[in-house]
């Protein structure tokens, strides 16, 4: 393979070398990238040799080889060497040299998004649902209901509006006509990538931002479904033509929520269990972005369906995302709701 005419396709290593020099990148990043990529070359070719090319290369013989260098460089080294094996097959197949990049699921896998930290405080799920139960303020219990069945951040709990919400219910009327990307999904929440602090949405300009990659559709569980049909059935109105899903009831009456009220709402109830403390830290206190980290092991633990809790949490790559928004219905909202744990 790498005897090849230099910038040919044949020789793709060579070719994509080449192209990144017109990009402008310089002598010392073209040469780290070769060396990873013809040491990747050298293992395919002596391991996978029916491969015949990189082109013919599974995930499978990605993961061998990112396995292999796991005993001899660091976390981060190999999280380099990883991303520059993604961008090579990316670029290839972008082109239209290759036919796919294999490397687009094992960066799905080594992901670091997803929180593992194995020395966060342990709670279980009688004792999550006996603090839930604790809750009786509306606002709080949905809200927080909401944090612990969606995985969402307190920043994009906060941004929601009314017309991200479908609640099939005769309790209330909502009176506002859900987004057309919740046509066909009842009880369901759609979280979106869109706003940002400063920027506009829905005429209103928004002080938190969500971090969220791709817009997610969540289901809805009883649980919350009556959480959040209580809290509507008492909630103020909105001072924003946007209309908020969560606005105040207390001081700044029926303006939204931010972010800094989620965070101090979860730390009073947290406090009161014994599961917050000042300067407890990440591995001590409960927090909203716990109930992320809670959701997100329990899920992934519980149903194996690593690219669903992915896809729920929103950040799955392209290809990911399509093969579970094309097939919501039947896939996303079946696992969810036989595997999701019961809090009320």
């Amino acid at each position: 393979m790498s005897g090849t005419e230099p910038g040919s396709a044949e020789d793709p290593i060579a070719y994509f070398l080449q192209d990144i020099e017109y990009q402008g990148k310089t002598e010392r990043t073209r040469s780290a990238y070769e060396r990873v990529l013809r040491d990747f070359e050298a293992f395919i070719e002596i391991k996978y040799p029916r491969a015949n090319s990189l082109s013919g290369v599974s995930h499978r013989g990605c993961m061998a080889w990112i396995h292999g260098q796991r005993d001899e460089v660091a976390e981060s080294t190999l999280a380099t060497y990883a991303s520059y094996l993604h961008r090579f097959y990316a670029y290839m197949a972008q082109i239209g040299e290759f036919e796919e990049n294999p490397m687009a699921l094992v960066v799905e896998q080594m992901d670091e998004s997803i929180d593992v930290d194995p020395t966060r405080r342990e709670i279980s799920v009688k004792e999550m649902r006996e603090f839930v139960r604790r809750i009786e303020h509306p606002l709080s219990r949905a809200m927080i209901l909401s944090l612990l069945k969606t995985g969402m951040r307190a920043g994009e709990l906060c941004n929601l509006d009314l017309r991200d919400l479908s609640l099939s219910t005769d309790a209330i009327e909502l009176n506002v006509e859900p987004r057309p990307q919740l046509h066909g999904k009842p009880d369901s929440i759609y979280v979106s990538p869109e706003p940002a602090r400063g920027r506009t949405v829905n005429g209103e300009e928004r002080i938190d931002s969500n971090k969220r990659r791709r817009p997610t559709v969540v289901p809805i569980d009883g649980d919350l479904r009556r959480a959040l049909i209580r809290w509507l059935a008492v909630r103020p109105d909105a001072r924003s033509p946007a209309e908020p899903l969560f606005c105040n009831t207390t001081r700044q009456w029926g303006d939204r929520v931010s972010a800094q009220t989620v965070h101090h709402t979860v730390e009073r109830y947290a406090r009161e269990r014994g599961w917050y403390r000042t300067g407890g830290g990440a591995s001590e206190n409960v927090t909203p972005h716990y109930f992320r980290h809670f959701f997100t092991t329990y899920l992934r633990g519980q149903t194996g369906e690593r690219g669903i809790v992915k896809y729920l949490r929103g950040d799955v790559a392209d290809d990911v995302i399509d093969t579970y928004t094309h097939n919501w219905g039947d896939r996303v909202r079946d696992i969810y709701e036989s595997n999701i744990y019961r809090l009320e």
